[in-house]
């Protein structure tokens, strides 16, 4: 057999190999069934510390996925077309997926019909959706923004008021 130094020493070994096992395992950086492999080859068996499994860890990580989409920074475009050429410019900001209020109170009404019927085609295309905010001004926005409520309802309200005043 040896010295009892060097049983100290081979004692300390295995103890460092098991505190460096257990640390790449707790990083993700080796795989259980490793450890349970080195240790029946050491003969030690360490019955006080429990490591959690690989899969649970795993587990433990997806839980903290965050979707990119939701941290980027909403605009909303405010667009104010003077002719219908202009309703290309809204188009490509909702394919941006972007939300665009969109005013056509300084349009004549046929070039304010074209524009909506254009927007409404590609917002179809794009399954976002499209509501009528006030007198000419509409709101369009992409499939990943949903609109809640409605102010013509306010609208008719508020003219109620005014009317039993």
């Amino acid at each position: 057999m040896g010295s009892p130094r060097n049983a100290v020493s081979g004692e300390r070994g295995i103890v460092v190999m098991g505190v460096m096992n257990r640390f790449m395992n707790f990083l993700g950086l080796q795989e259980e069934e490793e450890i349970v492999e080195r240790e029946r080859f050491s003969g030690q068996e360490d019955a006080e510390i429990e490591t959690p499994s690989f899969e649970s860890r795993r587990n433990q990580r997806g839980s903290n996925v965050v979707s990119i989409h939701s941290q980027k920074n909403v605009k909303v475009i405010l667009y104010e077309p003077r002719s219908y050429e202009e309703a290309q410019e809204i188009a490509d900001h909702l394919r941006s997926h972007r939300s665009v209020v969109v005013n056509l109170q300084r349009v004549r009404n046929d070039q304010a019909m074209r524009i909506i019927d254009f927007l409404s085609g590609t917002i179809y295309a794009l399954s976002g959706s499209i509501s009528k905010i006030g007198s000419n001004i509409f709101l369009c926005t992409p499939d990943t923004v949903e609109i809640q409520g409605s102010i013509t309802e306010i609208l008719t309200e508020d003219s109620d008021y005014n009317r039993m005043r």
